[in-house]
Protein backbone atom coordinates (compact mmCIF):
# COMPACT_ATOMS: atom_id res chain seq x y z
CA UNK A 1 0.00 0.00 0.00
CA UNK A 2 1.00 3.17 -1.21
CA UNK A 3 0.58 6.50 1.01
CA UNK A 4 0.81 10.06 -0.74
CA UNK A 5 0.12 13.47 0.12
CA UNK A 6 -1.66 15.28 -2.11
CA UNK A 7 -3.23 18.30 -2.30
CA UNK A 8 -5.85 19.96 -4.49
CA UNK A 9 -6.55 23.58 -6.47
CA UNK A 10 -7.26 25.03 -3.31
CA UNK A 11 -4.62 23.68 -1.30
CA UNK A 12 -6.49 21.47 1.18
CA UNK A 13 -3.50 18.84 2.11
CA UNK A 14 -5.14 15.18 2.63
CA UNK A 15 -3.63 11.19 2.19
CA UNK A 16 -4.78 9.12 -0.61
CA UNK A 17 -4.11 4.88 -0.34
CA UNK A 18 -3.07 3.43 -3.49
CA UNK A 19 -1.77 0.22 -4.22
CA UNK A 20 1.11 1.89 -6.13
CA UNK A 21 2.05 4.85 -8.38
CA UNK A 22 0.44 2.84 -11.60
CA UNK A 23 -3.00 2.82 -9.81
CA UNK A 24 -2.93 7.00 -8.50
CA UNK A 25 -1.86 7.47 -12.22
CA UNK A 26 -5.23 5.17 -13.52
CA UNK A 27 -7.52 7.02 -10.86
CA UNK A 28 -6.03 10.62 -11.36
CA UNK A 29 -6.56 10.16 -15.15
CA UNK A 30 -10.47 8.46 -14.93
CA UNK A 31 -11.29 11.57 -12.42
CA UNK A 32 -11.43 9.62 -9.35
CA UNK A 33 -9.85 11.37 -7.24
CA UNK A 34 -11.08 14.55 -5.08
CA UNK A 35 -10.29 16.85 -2.75
CA UNK A 36 -12.16 15.48 0.54
CA UNK A 37 -12.74 18.90 1.58
CA UNK A 38 -14.31 20.62 -0.96
CA UNK A 39 -14.40 18.12 -3.70
CA UNK A 40 -12.09 19.47 -6.46
CA UNK A 41 -11.13 17.38 -8.92
CA UNK A 42 -7.62 18.90 -9.50
CA UNK A 43 -5.20 17.26 -7.21
CA UNK A 44 -1.62 16.75 -7.00
CA UNK A 45 1.01 14.84 -5.45
CA UNK A 46 3.28 16.66 -3.20
CA UNK A 47 6.58 16.05 -1.57
CA UNK A 48 5.96 13.94 2.09
CA UNK A 49 8.27 12.42 4.00
CA UNK A 50 8.49 9.11 4.80
CA UNK A 51 6.47 6.80 7.11
CA UNK A 52 8.35 3.72 8.53
CA UNK A 53 5.59 2.02 10.70
CA UNK A 54 7.31 0.44 13.60
CA UNK A 55 5.28 -2.59 14.67
CA UNK A 56 1.17 -3.96 13.81
CA UNK A 57 -1.08 -1.92 15.84
CA UNK A 58 0.61 1.80 14.07
CA UNK A 59 -0.20 -0.29 10.92
CA UNK A 60 -3.49 -1.12 11.48
CA UNK A 61 -4.53 2.61 12.63
CA UNK A 62 -4.40 4.53 9.75
CA UNK A 63 -5.31 1.34 7.39
CA UNK A 64 -8.63 1.51 9.59
CA UNK A 65 -9.27 4.79 8.59
CA UNK A 66 -8.90 4.75 4.76
CA UNK A 67 -12.15 5.14 3.15
CA UNK A 68 -12.30 5.01 -0.62
CA UNK A 69 -8.69 5.82 -1.02
CA UNK A 70 -8.50 9.06 1.21
CA UNK A 71 -7.70 9.08 4.80
CA UNK A 72 -10.46 10.41 7.35
CA UNK A 73 -7.69 13.10 8.83
CA UNK A 74 -5.14 14.89 6.89
CA UNK A 75 -1.82 14.21 7.45
CA UNK A 76 -0.64 15.55 11.20
CA UNK A 77 0.14 19.16 11.03
CA UNK A 78 -1.26 19.77 7.82
CA UNK A 79 -4.49 21.19 6.90
CA UNK A 80 -6.37 23.63 4.93
CA UNK A 81 -4.50 27.07 5.12
CA UNK A 82 -6.33 28.54 8.71
CA UNK A 83 -8.71 24.98 9.59
CA UNK A 84 -7.22 23.62 12.48
CA UNK A 85 -6.90 19.46 11.36
CA UNK A 86 -9.00 18.15 14.35
CA UNK A 87 -12.09 20.46 12.99
CA UNK A 88 -11.47 19.91 9.21
CA UNK A 89 -11.72 15.50 10.33
CA UNK A 90 -15.00 16.39 12.39
CA UNK A 91 -16.39 18.50 9.36
CA UNK A 92 -15.98 15.35 6.88
CA UNK A 93 -16.93 12.70 9.41
CA UNK A 94 -20.26 15.08 10.12
CA UNK A 95 -20.57 15.13 6.16
CA UNK A 96 -20.38 11.27 5.90
CA UNK A 97 -23.19 10.83 8.31
CA UNK A 98 -25.17 13.55 6.92
CA UNK A 99 -24.94 12.16 3.32
CA UNK A 100 -25.77 8.39 5.02
CA UNK A 101 -28.39 9.71 6.39
CA UNK A 102 -30.08 11.35 3.57
CA UNK A 103 -32.23 10.96 0.25
CA UNK A 104 -30.66 12.18 -2.40
CA UNK A 105 -33.14 14.55 -4.69
CA UNK A 106 -30.55 15.21 -7.55
CA UNK A 107 -31.65 18.32 -9.65
CA UNK A 108 -35.16 18.68 -8.17
CA UNK A 109 -33.34 19.57 -4.15
CA UNK A 110 -35.29 23.00 -4.70
CA UNK A 111 -38.59 21.40 -6.15
CA UNK A 112 -38.73 18.93 -3.09
CA UNK A 113 -37.39 21.24 -0.01
CA UNK A 114 -40.63 23.44 -0.93
CA UNK A 115 -42.70 20.21 -0.97
CA UNK A 116 -41.45 19.62 2.24
CA UNK A 117 -41.85 23.16 3.16
CA UNK A 118 -45.19 23.34 2.31
CA UNK A 119 -46.24 19.86 3.92
CA UNK A 120 -46.70 18.50 0.28
CA UNK A 121 -44.26 15.72 0.78
CA UNK A 122 -43.14 13.62 3.91
CA UNK A 123 -40.54 15.44 6.03
CA UNK A 124 -37.64 13.79 5.41
CA UNK A 125 -33.84 14.87 5.36
CA UNK A 126 -32.83 15.35 1.39
CA UNK A 127 -29.89 16.45 -0.47
CA UNK A 128 -29.06 17.33 -3.76
CA UNK A 129 -27.82 20.10 -6.50
CA UNK A 130 -29.29 23.82 -6.39
CA UNK A 131 -27.93 26.55 -7.63
CA UNK A 132 -26.81 29.52 -5.82
CA UNK A 133 -30.40 31.51 -6.84
CA UNK A 134 -32.41 28.65 -5.89
CA UNK A 135 -30.19 28.57 -2.66
CA UNK A 136 -30.67 32.23 -1.66
CA UNK A 137 -34.66 32.00 -2.61
CA UNK A 138 -35.08 28.92 -0.63
CA UNK A 139 -33.31 30.71 2.96
CA UNK A 140 -35.51 34.17 1.78
CA UNK A 141 -38.58 31.61 1.56
CA UNK A 142 -37.54 30.66 5.47
CA UNK A 143 -36.66 26.72 4.33
CA UNK A 144 -33.51 25.68 6.23
CA UNK A 145 -30.87 24.90 3.65
CA UNK A 146 -26.69 23.92 4.19
CA UNK A 147 -24.64 24.55 0.81
CA UNK A 148 -21.72 22.62 0.82
CA UNK A 149 -19.17 22.87 -2.38
CA UNK A 150 -19.78 21.58 -5.69
CA UNK A 151 -19.17 17.94 -5.98
CA UNK A 152 -18.30 17.38 -2.41
CA UNK A 153 -20.64 15.05 -1.74
CA UNK A 154 -19.13 12.72 -4.56
CA UNK A 155 -16.34 12.24 -2.40
CA UNK A 156 -17.93 11.48 0.67
CA UNK A 157 -19.74 8.22 -0.21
Amino acid sequence: MKVLDLRCAHEHAFEGWFSGEEDFQDQLRRGLLQCPVCGAAQVRKVLSAPRINRGAAAAAEPAAAAVEGVSDTPAPGRSAPGVPVPLQAALLQWARQAMAQSEDVGERFAQEARSIHRGDSPERPIRGQASAAETLELLQEGIPVLALPPSATDTLH
